[in-house]
């Protein structure tokens, strides 16, 4: 299960976990489960979107130790083309998707994983290309 860049940032830069509502409550158990079971992965454009911005070292040092254990899913010469190929089928639906999110797309397609993400206009794009058969 590729996981996304929101579910990780909830996990792991989320400063108030008292504040989250019910259903972040239920994406981070959905999380802690993944991880349990070793399913949980991530790609490099990922690791580097949760990273960035990080504005104090020890912070960054903590949470780029917190994600060490978790291998990169390769991203293949073919992926990139997948992932035009899947944008444009997207935008065609008139579904916008981010170059990151289609790119993860292609990735778990190719892998035949699944994406966890709780961003709406992600889930948008997931939804155009399991309509097509494409995703699980």
């Amino acid at each position: 299960m590729l996981v996304d860049t929101c579910v990780w940032s909830l996990a792991l830069r989320r400063q108030d976990q008292a504040r989250i509502s019910a259903d972040e409550k239920q994406i981070l158990a959905q999380l802690r489960e993944a991880i349990e079971d070793r399913r949980a992965a991530i790609v490099g454009p990922i690791r580097q979107e949760i990273l960035s911005g990080l504005r104090d070292q020890s912070q960054f040092r903590k949470i780029e130790g917190l994600l060490e254990p978790f291998r990169d899913e390769e991203i293949k010469a073919a992926d990139y083309v997948d992932a035009a190929r899947l944008f444009n089928l997207c935008r065609n639906r008139g579904i916008q998707c981010g170059p990151i999110d289609i790119l993860l797309c292609a990735v778990a397609i190719r892998n035949r994983y699944a994406i966890m993400t709780y961003d709406q206009s992600f889930k948008r794009c997931i939804e155009v290309l399991q309509a097509e058969g494409l995703m699980q």
